[in-house]
């Protein structure tokens, strides 16, 4: 998780998950550690052995001081101040997947607006080693504290990147060579009747109101997950997370 504050280049990284996630992957960015006195918790302990790996400035403060810091946040008895991590934008994904050995897979969410939704997204994501999650800057939800509390470690180990025209971005995914694969209900191919293995973009609507009449337009190939039962459609994080781990299917019996 994550909080604001009015220090330029200062963020307030909290909860067990993310804490352990920035130790282990870029302890460079934390500047201090805070911790609530007298809290014992075997999640702590081991968070606590990475502190002293790295020996990171740690201070043993009250729980309310914790609360202040996390702005009544479930800090979990750990709150880290850091150094803001620089944004991740287009120019940046498109000189990555250059780059890229394996083949590329990128999940493109056209306007999810509920930060559980955003926050269980990328947890799929990278749990089936997403390159990138990808969102509009209007009209959705960005990175905040329940984002990253929900992701559970993912948000710190996803870049996600926000563009100012998705059009476009998904344009310009096309001429590196990314297929875009977008899910509508109204599509006639099925899920798992085609082919996932290639350079792709799975691109997902937002809740209710699906994908955009341009998005769709768009996308290469339209699919829908088959529904048996009495519900019409699936909550955006989980058909993110079907379609996701039938890529992965795919490509690990297509070796």
């Amino acid at each position: 998780m994550s909080g604001k504050h009015p220090q330029k280049n200062i963020e307030y990284l909290f909860g067990l998950h993310s804490s352990l996630s920035v130790l282990q992957k870029n302890p460079l960015r934390i500047l201090e550690v805070y911790l609530q006195q007298g809290r014992s918790d075997p999640k702590l302990d081991k968070i606590l052995a990475e502190i002293q790996h790295n020996g990171l400035p740690t201070q043993w403060v009250a729980r309310k001081t914790l609360d202040k810091l996390a702005e009544q946040g479930n800090h979990q008895g750990i709150v880290l101040r850091c150094k803001a991590e620089a944004e991740k934008d287009e120019f940046w994904l498109l000189e990555q997947l250059e780059q890229q050995e394996q083949v590329p897979l990128l999940l493109v969410l056209d306007g999810v607006q509920d930060p559980h939704n955003l926050g269980a997204c990328l947890r799929s994501a990278d749990a089936a080693g997403v390159n990138a999650v990808i969102i509009p800057k209007d009209r959705a939800v960005g990175m905040n504290a329940t984002v990253r509390k929900v992701a559970s470690g993912g948000a710190e180990n996803v870049p996600l990147i926000t563009v100012t025209n998705l059009a476009r971005t998904l344009r310009n995914l096309q001429e590196q060579g990314i297929w875009l694969v977008g899910l509508a209900g109204e599509a006639q191919a099925t899920l798992y009747a085609t082919d996932l293995t290639g350079p792709m973009a799975l691109v997902m609507g937002a809740e209710e109101k699906g994908l955009r009449r341009l998005t769709r337009d768009t996308c290469d190939q339209l699919v829908k997950i088959p529904m048996l039962g009495q519900v019409e459609s699936l909550n955006v994080s989980a058909a993110s997370s079907v379609c996701l781990f039938e890529v992965l299917r795919q490509r690990q019996f297509s070796k």
